[in-house]
């Protein structure tokens, strides 16, 4: 990306808009869409070509888990930098960018000899990740009307919803016929489509029509206090399993320390009248501040399930691989169709009363899981996966509208980033919570995870850490009632 590559008004967002119709608006969301769907696709697919990388490279299973753990802490940090990008490179070339990067981590990884390689491919495809993820709700809220903002999240989601539930489906098969390596270029078709649909929708400038410019240096040193409070976080987590109590304890102080710096820093930049990496005075508007409260705890709950769910099934029920499987792929197909119903619902309905009904929905599959027993109907679980599959359609098309509506233009990349940013700090944290909760449990009823059959007293443990999930969502609730106000934001 070029900061000094020309960008005439043909390639002006006003231009494209007049180029290509009333429809033009759409085709600029399906552009990032795509791209968006090849990101989230490399943060799960990899998943199902994890035994073949141990087996390639002699790994253990903690150098194996950074192949995931990599990624995401390379996506968590440079959320924060989309803003400072986009105001530096513009739209198009930011974009292509993280595409170009995108496409060379997955070229890396496919052809990679050792297991650096491989992880630095990871880390390059989680910096591409990361930046672009936030683009798509910055485009819906500032080239859409207000009235048609939910029906663009909806689209969106229901788009996204498919990468994470064909990925895997998919890339196994890949696995199956063609080995491990071809996951990495599984992203390729995708990256391509993305920047050819770039070169023809994706302006030079912002949506809302802001040219790109040249602004001051990146917060290089707010970078790094996030880059290592968000690693000290996660490898603090991980030692409180499996490490001596000192050292986790350390590490979450120095997380601890970490987050506090930044935000004195941050507010020290902005007193400077420097741009600083994370704009506190986001959280100075309720509604974004009760947002990204929302978004943290929900994505503890949803990630931290994530892990969970297929956990519980295999060693808490005792069911195959393929039945796992089986259960939760109508969850998916119902949570596509959850997104498409509410997203018309959020143009006309408030955000807070659409986050609270889908926390609520997700806590009630959650709770519901205590009524599973051993002999329990595969029926059930299937009926409590869909239950809390909804609740998620009613969550996702409408968090970002209610935290972000009414946000002054300037912050609206801000917040996104932000958003985006606090939700996947809390799904990274939500693995490692629900692992400690999950052993801290199974060694209060004297049982362990990998030996002996099922057991009543497994599956309690199981139900305990899930009544912990749905206790969660209960205290989101309590921020999302401050969804979406309509008293103005604070000024400058």
């Amino acid at each position: 990306m070029s900061a000094s590559a020309p960008q005439g008004p043909a390639d002006s967002g006003a231009a494209l808009s007049a180029r290509h119709g009333p429809n033009y608006r759409w085709w600029l969301l399906l552009s990032v869409m795509v791209g968006t769907m090849a990101s989230i696709m490399s943060s799960t697919v990899v998943n199902v070509a994890i035994p073949g990388l141990s087996h390639q490279f002699a790994l253990g299973q903690a150098r194996a888990q950074w192949v995931t753990s990599g990624f995401m802490v390379a996506m968590t940090v440079s959320m924060l930098t989309t803003p400072w990008l986009l105001a530096r490179f513009g739209y198009r070339a930011t974009y292509d960018g993280c595409m170009g990067l995108l496409l060379a981590g997955g070229a890396l990884g496919g052809l990679a000899q050792n297991y650096p390689l491989v992880l630095s491919a990871r880390v390059l495809e989680g910096l591409a990740a990361g930046v672009v993820q936030p683009i798509p709700a910055i485009i819906i809220m500032r080239a859409f009307a207000p009235h048609e903002q939910g029906r663009a999240s909806g689209m969106f989601g229901m788009g996204v919803v498919l990468a994470p539930a064909l990925g895997p489906s998919i890339g196994g098969v890949l696995v199956d016929w063609f080995g491990w390596r071809s996951i990495f270029f599984m992203v390729g078709p995708f990256c391509a489509a993305a920047l050819w649909m770039a070169h023809r929708y994706v302006p030079t400038s912002a949506p809302g029509g802001g040219a790109a410019q040249r602004g001051e240096a990146l917060d290089a040193l707010g970078l790094l206090l996030t880059s290592a409070g968000t690693l000290s976080l996660l490898n603090g987590l991980v030692s409180v399993r499996s490490g001596p109590g000192w050292e986790a304890a350390g590490l979450l102080a120095l997380a601890g320390a970490c987050f506090a710096a930044f935000a004195l820093w941050q507010h020290r930049r902005a007193r400077r009248g420097q741009a600083p990496l994370m704009n506190l005075r986001l959280f100075a508007w309720r509604p974004f501040a009760m947002g990204a409260l929302v978004a943290l705890i929900y994505g503890t709950a949803l990630f931290g399930s994530t892990y969970l769910l297929p956990v519980y099934m295999q060693m808490g029920l005792g069911l195959s691989a393929s039945s796992v499987g089986g259960i939760l792929m109508p969850s998916g197909l119902v949570l596509a169709g959850a997104i498409a119903v509410v997203a018309r619902l959020a143009d006309r309905t408030p955000a807070s009363g659409l986050v609270m009904m889908g926390l609520s929905l997700l806590a009630l599959s959650f709770a519901a899981m205590v009524t599973i027993g051993l002999s329990a109907s595969l029926w059930l679980l299937m009926t409590w996966s869909i239950v809390g599959r909804i609740g998620l359609g009613f969550i996702l098309p409408s968090l970002n509208l209610g935290a972000m509506r009414g946000l002054q233009k300037d912050l609206i990349s801000q917040g996104s980033s932000v958003i985006n940013f606090v939700r996947t700090l809390g799904g990274a944290a939500g693995v490692g919570l629900c692992g400690i909760a999950l052993e801290w449990r199974l060694a209060a009823h004297g049982v362990t995870l990998g030996s002996g059959p099922p057991s009543a007293a497994r599956l309690a443990a199981f139900d305990e850490v899930f009544l912990m999930l749905a206790v969660l969502c209960a205290v989101a609730m309590l921020a999302a009632r401050h969804l979406g106000a309509q008293s103005p934001p604070p000024p400058p």
